[in-house]
């Protein structure tokens, strides 16, 4: 029997230095290909990734080039064309990752829905970095010029933030086993999933203008499809305590009660490396594995020898 793991890639990841361009964002997804054709002989993987930057992107495309004949798209819409860009990078990469080696894999990207409530106050509060990195002079000018609400992220730089509501649902999560179930690599809530709401007598979705933090919905997404292992992919192999400053500690091993101290003591910045130690942590106290860690070290990561590993 193979484990089943779910994997949340950041959308950062795949943005590295700054570098937009899809070339640039292919080349790092063929890493992530690479090391997910080497997991695969040992556990069944589903990938959830961000979409911060890309998102933001698309946005500003968008706004840039509306016409009252070609309006733009929502952010909602705009989330759902990140699902389809990102989920067509991460499958090439994965299917060319066989390729080279002369063996052939299923592979799906879902377009994911994912049920928030609209009472959510997340809606009142924007905080869900997107897009690029501005200064502070240039992020406020776009602030009046674009009725934005700009804020500092995690010290570095000021960017766009719009709502970011908890994950309820997934609507898609049967289909998503399903294919896991027939050994299909499923890559699934893409960028937090396309927000929608569902009303209570009928069951209608409708869109709602958010983008939802992945790694609450990766976490979501473990639950859901019964995965033993959580992972949240990030830029570095640990987390660390007192992160950047010479007294940097890493953290190993580490039961879920304790690293919920550290997150009270305000180690772990909240746009950064908080929402991964959240969701982690709540994926370790309903009896799973926690992991957060990068690509480099994920592999010794999962046999216990690298990364941070939380466990109930």
């Amino acid at each position: 029997m193979k484990q089943r793991i779910v994997l949340a890639l950041g959308g950062n990841a795949l943005q590295q230095h700054g570098e937009a361009t899809a070339e640039a964002q292919k080349k790092i997804a063929t890493k992530v290909g690479e090391v997910i054709a080497d997991l695969a002989s040992k556990y069944e993987i589903v990938i959830a990734h961000g979409n911060g930057p890309q998102v933001g992107n698309i946005i500003i495309h968008e706004e840039a080039a509306a016409t009252p004949a070609a309006p733009a798209m929502p952010l909602e819409t705009a989330v759902a064309m990140s699902q389809g860009q990102i989920g067509y990078w991460l499958t090439q990469a994965i299917h060319n990752a066989f390729a080279k080696h002369g063996k052939t894999a299923k592979i799906a990207t879902v377009i994911s829905q994912v049920i928030v409530s609209r009472n959510d106050p997340a809606f009142h509060t924007p905080t869900k970095p997107i897009g690029q990195f501005y200064s502070e002079k240039e992020a406020k000018a776009l602030a009046r010029k674009n009725h934005w609400v700009v804020k500092e992220d995690a010290g570095r730089g000021w960017r766009r933030v719009v709502a970011s509501p908890k994950p309820i649902d997934i609507v898609e999560k049967k289909t998503i086993l399903e294919l896991i179930k027939d050994g299909v690599i499923v890559i699934a809530a893409g960028g937090g999933g396309i927000p929608v709401t569902r009303t209570k007598i009928l069951k209608r979705l409708k869109g709602i203008d958010a983008v939802i933090d992945k790694d609450y919905a990766a976490e979501k997404l473990a639950e859901a499809v019964k995965a033993d292992i959580f992972v949240s992919v990030t830029a570095v192999p640990y987390v660390y305590i007192n992160f950047g400053l010479p007294d940097q500690e890493p953290l190993t091993t580490i039961s879920a009660s304790e690293i919920t101290k550290l997150q009270k003591y305000g180690y772990f910045k909240a746009g950064s490396m908080l929402p991964k130690v959240k969701a982690a942590t709540m994926f370790a106290q309903k009896g799973g594995t926690g992991i957060i860690t990068d690509i480099t070290h994920l592999k010794g990561a999962l046999k216990g020898k690298s990364g941070t590993i939380i466990t109930k």
